[in-house]
């Protein structure tokens, strides 16, 4: 399915125009706190301003929900959306794929993720037996699941980097926490992104075992805004309006967090406290910003461990932009 995908998705490089001057502008968006600048583009109505002021007239702008890295690489693959918001694991997998047609638009942010586990004999991913079952978006795809073959590989060797990956399993963030708080599924792990990952440590019952800040730099790009090659070169009034849109989004969320903790919670329809999410924004666990720094420590995993036949630079990964401008 996915090879036919990407075939399709190659062909329309031979002078189709599909996505010339579109009036509906499609974009993805996944689960979790790192989505707010969406929730505020969408609520402010900042992209359709741009626009307007780019002369691109009244653009209509949807939000499409996926739950994780493989729907939403298959959704600009399959054209259903123009504007991919995905973890840069299954990011660079497909721009590996691609041959480079599809890059980054820009970074959305940094975010620390935290596995968390319900069994009281595993203090670490030394412990993992079995026994356990880790929920995360996108089993063998997502960013998570990367970063838990980075931290497998350091323990037990490149060659063991997928020691754990039988234990995976895929569901989304807010499903993981369901499950994992009920204690009646056999999923009794989550690598997740937050708030769900601290939402679920407030349980007394869950604990720790991994952060990623043990396994990248809390600088690494975690999460990217990607789009096809043609798809930039017929829009680039609204592609620099989608830029200037996140760009206001991020200023106003760092000059007024209790604010947009409070349209996050509205907007998703959250069970987290404004306490809780708060402290997320002021710990930094999750920041939010259009210059990627330090991705390559994931694509030079991936070059390494044999997923990705090409080892780019980070400049390779983007399009040019996002460079162009002094955006945060």
């Amino acid at each position: 399915m996915k090879k036919r995908l990407v075939a399709a998705f190659l062909a329309l490089f031979v002078g189709s125009g599909l996505y010339a001057e579109v009036s509906v502008f499609k974009i993805s968006r996944q689960h979790g706190l790192g989505t707010l600048p969406f929730i505020v583009v969408k609520e402010r109505g900042l992209i359709e301003r741009y626009a307007k002021e780019a002369g691109l007239g009244d653009i209509k702008v949807e939000y499409i929900t996926l739950g994780g890295g493989a729907a939403t690489n298959e959704a600009l693959l399959s054209g259903s959306v123009h504007i991919n918001s995905n973890g840069a694991a299954p990011f660079i997998r497909l721009w590996d794929k691609t041959n480079g047609r599809v890059k980054a638009v820009s970074s959305s942010g940094k975010q620390v993720f935290d596995l968390v586990s319900s069994n009281p004999k595993v203090v670490s991913i030394k412990d993992l037996s079995d026994a356990d079952k880790i929920a995360l978006p996108a089993a063998k795809v997502s960013i998570q699941s990367l970063l838990l073959q980075i931290a497998t590989a350091r323990e037990f060797g490149i060659k063991n980097h997928e020691k754990f990956d039988h234990l995976t399993v895929t569901l989304s963030s807010p499903d993981a926490l369901v499950s994992l708080l009920s204690g009646k599924s056999e999923i009794n792990a989550h690598f997740g992104s937050e708030p769900f990952t601290s939402a679920e440590l407030q349980n007394p019952k869950v604990h720790k075992i991994l952060s990623s800040a043990d396994v990248v730099s809390k600088d690494a790009t975690t999460s990217l805004y990607s789009t096809t090659q043609e798809f930039y070169e017929q829009n680039p009034k609204l592609i620099r309006a989608f830029l200037k849109a996140l760009n206001e989004a991020i200023t106003w969320i760092d000059n007024n967090q209790k604010a947009a903790v409070d349209l996050y919670i509205k907007a998703e329809k959250s069970k987290e406290s404004p306490e809780l999410l708060l402290s997320i924004l002021e710990k930094g666990n999750v920041q939010f910003g259009l210059k990627p720094t330090g991705v390559t420590v994931f694509s030079d995993f991936l070059y390494e461990t044999g997923v990705i036949k090409s080892k780019p630079t980070q400049k390779e990964l983007f399009f040019d932009a996002v460079f162009e401008t002094d955006y945060k």
